[in-house]
């Protein structure tokens, strides 16, 4: 048999492009690596209500947040708070079952224990070799994570750079259970951030750092011993992001998405949003090229091109916040807090949009009275 498609990996950025593309007939096969979906978790579990929306599944839910404390090297803070839900602990193994089912009950046929080796085109087929067999197709899609085989068949394809992350499901029932918190410095988690989510009965807390920053888990034992000193780790996760975006996310009858396309949001690292925007024009390009016959790299660019102006503009900007952020010390860092509790631009924060950050940035700078402040932030990162 020859498959339309042949996805590699079945997390949520797989399954969603499997799902849309088998519901409108495609013969679509999945690979996942993995003996179910939705294991190992990487996640932190943390998205908005849009995101759960858009999935089109309902997965257990640990908990919704209203909004975020940020909490300084320092030891101060500022808490952001809404009127609307900003964030929804959910279950991630659970999510990624859901989004995995959905996509079978479409029609998309699953193999697990089925690794991703390699691909080669020949013709007008390719033939995919995974670790149980050869299958042929006509086009490839690599959803296969931060460490994609198949974004590496692309030449010069790797990501900008990786951070490192480690977590912790605690058991521990936080007092307040309607906001999660964000500790930043170089002590905690240098070069990202350190997150405690309350989720009922226990709180997930984790962190990431950039590479060469050392071991996250040894940052983390650190910081549970000093915050959480009598609680039992009930379950352990790590993993790596890749941030910055790929060279490509397209070739010769193959498309790359989630993870694999580095499809990230670089303030926070999330991927789901991205992905799940992604899949739907990822499906209506490969679907065009299907049905016309012409699966070539040029006519398969046009997916990069659509989803970079859905999302380019955010992940651009994302990323050069994030290059100041790196670029700043602890004593930056808390006059950034400083700046952040100022009556100018406190009340900008209770509007952050959990997919579009940055936006948050851009209405403090429309603020004129908070320009020299941020001017001053903006000029120490440089130095």
């Amino acid at each position: 048999m020859t498959y339309d498609a042949v996805v590699a990996g079945a997390g949520p950025a797989g399954t969603m492009s499997a799902r849309i593309l088998a519901s409108r007939g495609y013969g679509i096969k999945v690979l996942e690596d993995d003996p179910i979906s939705g294991k190992p978790v990487q996640c932190a579990g943390l998205v908005s209500e849009r995101v759960l929306g858009m999935s089109g599944v309902k997965p257990e839910v640990f908990g919704r947040f209203y909004g975020a404390e940020v909490i300084f090297p320092d030891g101060s803070s500022v808490i952001a708070r809404s009127r609307n839900v900003k964030a929804v602990a959910i279950d991630r193994g659970d999510f990624d079952r859901r989004m995995a089912d959905a996509a079978a009950d479409a029609g998309a046929e699953f193999s697990y224990g089925s690794k991703y080796l390699s691909h080669e085109s020949g013709g007008d087929e390719v033939s995919v070799t995974s670790s149980s067999g050869t299958d042929r197709c006509r086009a490839v899609i690599g959803a296969d994570g931060y460490g994609s085989r198949v974004a590496r068949s692309l030449p010069g394809n790797l990501p900008r750079e990786y951070v490192y992350g480690a977590q912790y499901d605690l058991r521990h029932r936080a007092d307040c259970q309607d906001i999660f918190r964000v500790r930043m410095g170089n002590g905690c988690a240098p070069g990202f951030f350190l997150w405690e989510i309350p989720c009922g009965d226990f709180t997930r807390v984790g962190l990431c750092v950039s590479a060469g920053k050392g071991y996250p888990f040894g940052y983390l034992n650190s910081m549970v011993r000093k915050l959480y000193p009598d609680s039992g780790i009930i379950a352990r996760y790590g993993g790596k992001i890749p941030l910055g975006g790929r060279r490509t996310t397209y070739g010769e009858k193959c498309l790359l998405i989630g993870d694999a396309a580095g499809q990230v949001k670089p303030v926070s690292g999330g991927g789901i949003y991205p992905s799940l925007v992604s899949a739907g024009i990822l499906a209506d390009v490969l679907s065009d090229a299907l049905d016309s016959g012409d699966l070539s790299a040029g006519r398969l660019s046009r997916y990069e091109k659509l989803w970079k102006a859905e999302l380019g503009r955010e992940m651009k900007f994302g990323y050069y916040l994030r290059k100041k952020f790196t670029a700043m010390d602890d004593s930056d860092i808390n006059r950034a807090g400083r700046y952040s509790r100022r009556g100018d631009v406190r009340p900008a924060l209770d509007e952050i949009d959990l997919d579009r950050s940055s936006d948050v940035v851009r209405a403090i700078l429309r603020k004129p009275s908070a320009w020299p402040g941020a001017l001053n932030l903006y000029l120490r990162s440089l130095f």
